[in-house]
């Protein structure tokens, strides 16, 4: 998603950088590409991939945990959200919905 940001992100800025340049007064109004070129060392540099370097770091990125699953039961009931905020997460949640 991050990459998909950043690609986004640096689109969105060298076509501005491509519209705002312009001159108004020059009637011809056309740039040659190599204006916006940029290296390919430079756009490795931006646009970094995230390498996994193990089993456990992919696996937990999509999916997630039961205390995580619990978090979200408990912030989206707002007497309980209040609640952990006062007291903390498992009294709270013990308080609304149980044991865990």
């Amino acid at each position: 998603m991050r990459s998909l940001l950043a690609l986004l992100t640096m689109t969105l800025a060298l076509a501005a950088l491509y519209c705002c340049e312009k001159d108004p007064k020059d009637p011809s109004g056309s740039r040659n590409t190599d204006s916006i070129k940029i290296t390919k060392e430079v756009a490795n540099a931006f646009v970094k991939r995230q390498k996994r370097s193990s089993l456990f770091e992919w696996y937990s990125e999509y999916y997630k945990t039961s205390t995580e699953h619990m978090q979200e039961r408990c912030e989206n009931y707002p007497p309980c959200d209040y609640l952990s905020d006062q007291i903390g997460f498992p009294m709270a949640y013990n308080h609304f919905f149980g044991r865990y």
